[in-house]
């Protein structure tokens, strides 16, 4: 609407006016999108469109208006395909590994707790309420890694429960008062709780910034279980102890075959460090070395292509190395041929076309997978029964397409995702305890963790029975690993910080094999109990779930054990005695001594 433009807009619209108030045809590609008539001549430039819109109407208008006339054509870059019985039988493994994981935890924390047990089950199936009906209420698409997501929370929303009643037993041990070491116990159990939650919800809130579609979904559905996993292990659960209580009633937090569990262990943890050293140096250098000669097995989101999940009618006797060669002949390369663990499945992965902008790119690669499977078959399956996603004979269960286009932009999501949530970490840990020792430790034994995890995958991929796909939903895992790794590590550095101010005439290495072995029954548990929830997830949560769950496994393995001979290791290592033992000394005395006293 230039000068030259309003002028022929005026001259439009007053002949449009004249002749009795004639519409004008607003296209867009050919189409028309609306057509409004004309009241009267608009002279200035500036037009007006009056008429019965929604909100929603006006906007879609109004963005058609601003875009003009498209230069390319709607292409699909993305796309994928369950059919019914495929998400059904994934929805029930994913409810029957939610169940199981659940009563696992309800058993061991009574066992173990006994009335203290109790209250924690309360408090998680108020979680578990609390998450649900969020989720409801925010309109999530629950896919599979979303209901990971809701089962993984159920594990680490033990923790807090576990950190708080380890406090408690502590304090009792000590010889106070039932109702004075419930209340210590909370208290002193606030700084760890949260130091620890919020770093998982900085993981959490990365991915779900830089995550696209399903890892999107379970980012929410973390983020959702973590802020109702402090509000009732923190706040029901105390309510529900004092409550009890204060009606005179006892409560006790532990069996007796658990009383004093892994209460006097005194190992030297800080003087096995160098075994550390050397054991994860050799994994990863492995995993380096089996990166580059033998690589990972990409996922279809990563590298791009199709993939397809086709069943085989009952009595079928086929074998990946029977589809991998005839498939090989159709599409002109060898594809991935994988079994999967539903019966007679096998999931089919080729690049073939994956370049082909054409819009008849997709329907060509089918005819090559029917003719492949057609002929291994002996030539009997009806095309369109076997392209339809239910049925009984030979056919796909589920399928998915992604661009080279969308597959690099996840790749670099994933990258960013990883990089942000280890920089957010590093900074927070160095506000928090004040020293960057603390924060480089930390962030090393995380991408201790994570190289570890990609060294496994890269040595055992083709050789499991599973799918060791790395994909969106490994991503996932990895940054759920890290969350969780440097979650057992603060809550660690958050007992060495404590005993550097009570034990200043300790060597730094006393102090840290002290805080170890403190805070050894919580670290047990805690992984103990989410590694229940994972095998659960693992063993009943459906085969594209298994490397999800796989992943999981290692990373909660590394994770616990980084806390100690990684990140504990280093902080002992990039420090001197006098950093710690001189503040600490001047803080608890008062006064400032001198630098050769100090030394």
């Amino acid at each position: 609407m230039d000068t030259r433009g309003a002028r022929i807009w005026a001259d439009m619209t007053t002949k449009a006016a004249q002749d009795n108030n004639r519409e004008i045809a607003i296209l867009l590609d050919d189409e028309v999108v609306s057509a409004p008539s004309v009241r009267q001549p608009i002279t200035g430039g500036d037009s007006q469109i009056s008429g019965d819109f929604t909100m929603s109407e006006a906007t879609d208008l109004a963005n058609i208006l601003q875009v003009g006339k498209l230069p390319a054509r709607t292409q699909i870059i993305q796309e994928s395909l369950v059919g019914p019985s495929l998400g059904q039988d994934n929805i029930n493994r994913s409810l029957t590994s939610v169940g199981l994981a659940f009563a696992l935890l309800l058993i061991f924390m009574v066992l173990y707790y006994m009335g203290g047990g109790v209250v924690s089950i309360i408090a998680l199936l108020a979680n578990l309420f609390f998450v649900i009906g969020a989720l409801a209420s925010y309109g999530t698409v629950l896919t599979l890694p979303g209901i990971a997501g809701i089962v993984l929370t159920l594990g680490m929303a033990v923790d807090a429960n576990v950190i708080i009643y380890e406090r408690i037993r502590e304090e009792l041990r000590l010889g106070k008062t039932l109702t004075m070491s419930v209340k210590d116990g909370f208290q002193q159990s606030y700084s760890a709780i949260i130091d620890a939650n919020v770093t998982t919800i900085l993981t959490a809130l990365v991915l779900s910034y830089f995550g696209l579609g399903p890892i999107k979904g379970f980012a929410v559905v973390l983020i959702i279980g973590i802020l109702f996993t402090l509000f009732t292990a923190v706040l029901l659960s105390r309510l529900i102890v004092e409550y009890w209580l204060s009606k005179d009633r006892g409560m006790s937090f532990a069996s007796s075959w658990s009383q004093n569990l892994m209460t006097n262990v005194n190992i030297d943890w800080i003087s096995l460090r160098k075994y550390g050293y050397m054991i994860s140096g050799a994994l990863i250098l492995a995993g380096t070395i089996s990166f580059f000669t033998r690589g990972f097995e990409l996922g279809v989101d990563l590298k791009g292509g199709y993939s397809y999940n086709i069943q085989f009618a009952e009595g079928s006797n086929i074998s990946s190395d029977m589809l991998r060669k005839e498939l090989g002949e159709q599409f002109g390369g060898s594809p991935v041929v994988k079994a999967v663990d539903t019966k007679n499945t096998f999931n089919i992965t080729t690049s073939y076309l994956v370049d082909d902008a054409g819009e008849d790119a997709p329907s060509r690669v089918m005819d090559k997978l029917y003719d492949g499977v057609n002929a291994i078959s002996g030539g009997n399956i009806d095309k369109e029964a076997f392209q339809s996603t239910y049925g009984d004979g030979t056919h796909i269960t589920s399928s998915s397409k992604v661009g080279p286009t969308i597959a690099e932009d996840i790749k670099d999501s994933s990258l960013y995702s990883a990089i942000f949530a280890l920089l957010l970490i590093f900074l927070y840990l160095f506000i928090r305890f004040n020293k960057w020792q603390f924060s480089l430790g930390a962030v090393i034994a995380l991408l201790h963790d994570v190289l570890a995890t990609l060294s496994v995958f890269t040595l055992l991929h083709g050789i499991l029975p599973f799918s060791m796909e790395v994909d969106q939903a490994f991503v996932a895992a990895i940054l759920t690993v890290i969350g969780y790794s440097v979650n057992d590590t603060v809550i660690v550095f958050d007992r060495i910080r404590e005993f550097l101010g009570t034990y200043t005439g300790k060597s730094k290495e006393e102090v840290f094999n002290l805080a170890i072995n403190n805070t050894l029954s919580r670290t047990v548990i805690t992984s103990g109990t989410t590694l229940l929830v994972v095998m659960a997830l693992f063993l009943f949560g459906g085969a594209s779930i298994k490397g999800f769950a796989f992943a999981l496994i290692f990373g909660i393995f590394f994770g616990t054990y980084s806390s100690v001979f990684i990140a504990s290791a280093l902080v002992v290592d990039l420090t001197k005695d006098r950093e710690f033992k001189g503040k600490e000394t001047k803080k608890k005395k008062g006064f400032s001594r001198p630098a050769s006293a100090t030394k």
